[in-house]
């Protein structure tokens, strides 16, 4: 009984403090909860705009294109021809993407059409084009035809009512006459989009051009571009070419939705030929610009340092001509005598002749009709010079090893500003024996480290040598960047924008990707496209809408209280250990303001995995109208993209928003990128 009665009293002693402890703990929780509320209320982010001073003033080129030929960017991208190894010099052993095509008897394969292709280096169109494809057709006839197929850039493109140019060089044995038949055709030959017939071939090398429009209704597939006779004999054919509709119906231009996508940007200018593409393996396979002039029969073509040949369709004023058709600036690169694979020529007598050389492409870009290479220019189809105010010389020297870049840089900056003493010229590292103009800067990074090093500028010497940013991209996603990327850009953007008076100018890279099999060469590009279609990444759209929505001048801003969140970077191997965590912060912005139109674009990036209320004041206004634009680019995951099969997945999406005015509180979404355009006076 005594046992029982202690266990009893033992059991309420231990209920009593139990219920004690259980409204000490409620008490407690509640006190803790409202010390957060308290908190989470008195951090959310200010941030304080003062319109009546200018921190900076906006570059007007300060976005702008970086082009190179890699991921199959000019052949197999944006440059308009579809016939792939159109000069027969991909592979010196075997005539790579052309077949031969036999149209057999339907009841009897052995009999019906025979015939053969092979490459023919005895039956050059010229010392340039020295090797030619021959067709031998043995047996053929009306019902059984024999020719030629190219499969192009994985496949012909198929668009309904499309208006194509076919051309090409040829030659026929004694005897042999014509008709060759054009056809654009489905792979299988079952199905015919669009035919063309050449007449009356010679036994001399002629051009032979013809129209070919796709019938209306025709679905939009791939298929073939063939070449073909029903009569035996012998042809050879040369610089064998097929051109869509191109933008401005140049005739070797340009591929129409893939200039619509870059007109939407609004580049202000065009860094070209680009990068490694500039400066080749070696130095006979650097961009020989010389060789990328005239007529389209002169152009040998040269192997590109991204595994494949490049066509050089895209010659030096093809790029002047894109950089004419979307109002943009040139901003050319020459080479500087430097290669890939560790090719470069010492400063001095040796490297003068390539130092001529740019001379020459800075007045073929620049001079009159009546200078040598204005004059040339004149000929190749553009009387008027082009306007170039920058000169990259070279391109990344800080890989050449023997310290040559220096002198090299020097030999250039002399001999340039003594002729063109108005060019600003770049150089692509530190020199210390001239002073250059500006120098690029590059950068290719994650999301995190972007985010980390937003503020990489606002220490920069206002009085020292302006800044180019002229290769730089978040490399999240394949092939195209994710949204993730595109915040990691974005938060980069802010503090290019918060500091435009240093940075002249900034483009993002590479610009493009073929994203069929075997295309790709780097990740985590701005725009994609296959045969038939093109789309723009979560980062082409973070670019378009700071380009878009930009003033002339940087208004200063006064913030506190930003949330941070806690951040790993990767290991650089995967051997080694971590390195330590860091506190980013989650929101990042800028402010700019069109003078003439009082309109303020405020930018906030949010890379928070929550919706983040900011207060927002704005000060030294006449007044703020209580309606305006949001601009906002965002989706429920990081991860989230863009892809062939869904291209606008992740895009801008304008709303009119109310109650704005001189002090207000904004929610901006989780993985969020918002323009706020606000009307003031």
């Amino acid at each position: 009984m005594m046992t029982e009665r202690l266990t009893k009293l033992f059991r309420t002693a231990l209920l009593a403090l139990w219920a004690a402890f259980s409204l000490f703990s409620a008490a407690n929780a509640q006190k803790v909860a409202d010390s957060q509320n308290a908190t989470t209320t008195a951090a959310v982010p200010h941030l304080e705009i003062d319109g009546s001073q200018i921190a900076a003033h906006v570059s007007p080129t300060l976005y702008g294109l970086m082009t190179e030929e890699i991921n199959y960017s000019y052949d197999g991208g944006l440059y308009g021809e579809l016939v792939r190894n159109r000069i027969f010099k991909d592979d010196a052993s075997a005539p790579v993407h052309w077949s031969v095509v036999q149209n057999k008897d339907d009841k009897d394969k052995d009999k019906g059409a025979a015939g053969a292709i092979a490459l023919d280096q005895a039956q050059p169109l010229n010392d340039v084009l020295t090797t030619s494809l021959r067709l031998d057709v043995t047996t053929a006839s009306d019902a059984h035809r024999v020719g030629v197929a190219n499969d192009g850039y994985w496949g012909i493109p198929v668009r309904a009512g499309g208006k194509y140019r076919a051309s090409f060089y040829a030659r026929a044995a004694s005897g042999f006459t014509g008709p060759l038949t054009l056809t654009i055709e489905s792979n299988d030959g079952a199905t015919t989009y669009a035919r063309a017939e050449i007449q009356h071939l010679t036994d001399k090398w002629q051009p032979y051009t013809a129209s070919l429009t796709i019938k209306k209704g025709a679905p939009l597939v791939t298929g073939r571009f063939v070449i073909s006779s029903k009569r035996p004999g012998r042809v050879w054919f040369n610089l064998v070419s097929l051109f869509p509709p191109t933008w401005h119906d140049r005739p070797n231009g340009n591929r129409v939705d893939i200039m619509k996508l870059l007109a939407d940007m609004k580049p202000a200018f065009l860094r070209f030929p680009g990068g490694n593409y500039l400066e080749g393996d070696t130095i006979p396979t650097r961009f020989d610009w010389k060789k990328t002039l005239h007529e389209l029969a002169q152009r040998p073509g040269h192997q590109g340092p991204w595994s494949y040949r490049s066509s050089d369709g895209m010659g030096l004023l093809e790029f002047l001509e894109w950089c004419e058709d979307l109002g943009m600036q040139p901003v050319l690169a020459v080479y500087a005598g430097y290669s890939l694979k560790k090719d470069f020529i010492a400063p001095g007598p040796n490297l003068q002749p390539f130092v001529q050389d740019a001379l020459d492409e800075i007045e073929y870009v620049t001079g009159d009709a009546s200078t040598t290479w204005g004059a040339q220019r004149a000929r190749d189809g553009h009387p008027a010079p082009f306007k170039l105010t920058y000169v990259e010389i070279g391109n990344e020297d800080e890989f050449d090893r023997s310290g040559s870049y220096d002198g090299r840089y020097a030999q250039f900056y002399d001999a340039i500003k003594a002729r063109y003493s108005s060019l600003q010229l770049i150089a692509t590292t530190k020199v210390t024996s001239r002073t250059p103009d500006v120098i690029d800067d590059h950068y290719y990074r994650n999301a995190g480290q972007m985010e980390g090093d937003a503020h990489h500028y606002d220490n920069q010497s206002r009085t020292g040598t302006k800044i180019f940013v002229g290769e730089w991209a978040t490399r999240e996603g394949s092939p195209t960047t994710n949204l993730n990327a595109a915040l990691g850009d974005a938060a980069w953007m802010t503090g290019m924008e918060r500091n435009s008076d240093v940075i002249v100018m900034s483009c993002y890279a590479p610009l493009f990707v073929n994203v069929n099999p075997g295309a790709m060469q780097w990740h985590s590009d701005l725009i994609g496209y296959d045969t038939l279609t093109s789309y723009g990444s979560p980062s082409y759209y973070a670019q378009q809408m700071f380009n878009t929505y930009l003033g002339d001048v940087v208004l200063p801003i006064h913030a506190e209280s930003i949330p941070t969140k806690e951040w790993q970077p990767p290991a650089r191997r995967g051997t080694e250990v971590l390195p330590p965590k860091q506190q980013l912060p989650t929101l990042f912005f800028n402010a700019t303001r069109d003078s003439k139109k009082g309109t303020v674009y405020l930018k906030v990036v949010n890379t928070a995995d929550a919706a983040q209320p900011v207060q927002i004041k704005l000060t030294g206004l006449a007044g703020v109208g209580a309606e305006g634009q949001s601009i906002v680019l965002t989706s429920a995951n990081p991860t989230d993209t863009n892809s062939i099969t869904e291209p606008t997945k992740i895009v801008p999406v304008r709303t009119t928003v109310t109650g704005l005015g001189a002090s207000f509180t904004r929610s901006f979404p989780a993985y969020s990128i918002t323009v706020l355009q606000l009307q003031t006076q």
